[in-house]
């Protein structure tokens, strides 16, 4: 038996793996919990996003990528192993093929921690690819024509904008604003507001069930339950859509504005390209209500959410799998 080759969309939030011939077979999110007293592992994935905020002192839970870079070498290739070995996709004597993917302004020496912890946990030959492209790929853009086409990424620690044409970044930009400093935002607004501490999984819950970041586009309210600041006792209070907009109002601004930058700095052609075929949102950030709404008022282009947006980057990985062998003739072999 030989082995597959695999696809991994390395996230801040969230790892998903494609596996050749199979599709998607692991979605869960880039969290470790460690012993800290022996530096052991104890659970990875779902499990130990369960944990987070909720363990005694001698028990951490980690998140080793931070804005879509490596910011714990050892912990990530723990993670990546456990993950890559959860699948069983090692053959009986070789090793998979791996593409991973990450954001389009990284480092030389992050592309080689991001590299080398793939290899570490098990990869043959380790390829690279930058996360809007294979965005595009996979929400279903022909970005190899002669033609322009823009995406926005919106992941958990970056946010990817890029215009593609003939199978490469013709510009891009890579902002450390996305979904984890939307949650950020959202506690520190409650912490401010009310003197209320909430938890990150707290402000994620809000942000998931009544955000939005259209003014006027949703009228929702959400109970929500913390520490009150002043008597330290748990306090309930009821938050709604339109305070989460407010929360929220300045961090969307940045990717607007950084969209706007990356639209002024297109050759005229293919904004034109642009004009007609609208950009396309992916990454859990396009889930946001009202996100796709607000790029459209302010960049007059139509903008369209991908099918499964949350998918797109590991989707785009399997596509590339299958030109394996186009693609790795290129830079990245």
């Amino acid at each position: 038996m030989f082995a597959r080759d695999i696809g991994i969309d390395l996230g801040t939030a969230n790892v998903l793996i494609h596996v050749k011939g199979k599709g998607i077979v692991l979605n869960e999110p880039s969290v470790v919990a460690i012993d800290k007293n022996t530096n052991r592992v104890l659970a990875v994935g779902e499990e130990a996003r369960r944990m987070v905020g909720r363990t005694p002192g001698n028990i951490v839970a980690i998140r080793p990528l931070k804005d879509g870079v490596i910011a714990d070498f050892d912990i990530t290739e723990a993670m990546l192993k456990y993950f890559i070995n959860k699948l069983d996709v090692k053959g009986f004597l070789s090793k998979p093929r791996i593409l991973i993917c990450c954001p389009t302004n990284i480092t030389s020496i992050e592309q080689k921690a991001i590299k080398e912890a793939a290899e570490k946990s098990g990869g043959k030959k380790v390829f690279l690819e930058e996360e809007p492209k294979v965005a595009a790929i996979g929400a279903g853009m022909d970005i190899f024509q002669p033609s322009g086409n823009m995406v926005v990424d919106i992941g958990g620690g970056t946010t990817d904008i890029a215009v593609l044409s003939m199978g490469d970044i013709v510009t891009s930009s890579s902002i450390k604003m996305a979904g984890d400093k939307f949650d950020n935002e959202i506690l520190h607004f409650i912490k401010r507001k009310y003197k209320l501490l909430i938890g990150e999984r707290t402000a994620e819950n809000i942000k998931i069930q009544v955000a939005t970041v259209f003014r006027d586009s949703r009228h929702e309210t959400i109970e929500i339950r913390g520490r009150d600041m002043v008597t330290g006792l748990p306090r309930t209070i009821t938050v709604s859509s339109e305070e989460v907009e407010e929360a929220l109002r300045e961090s969307v601004s940045i990717i607007v504005q950084a969209a706007k930058s990356v639209l002024e700095r297109t050759p005229p052609e293919l904004s034109a390209d642009i004009i007609d075929r609208g950009v396309i949102l992916t990454g859990g950030g396009a889930l946001l209500h009202g996100m796709d709404m607000l790029l459209a008022e302010e960049l007059k282009v139509p903008v369209l959410v991908a099918e499964e947006p949350m998918d797109c980057v590991a989707i785009g990985t399997g596509i590339m799998l299958d030109n394996m062998d186009k693609i790795s003739s290129r830079r990245f072999g």
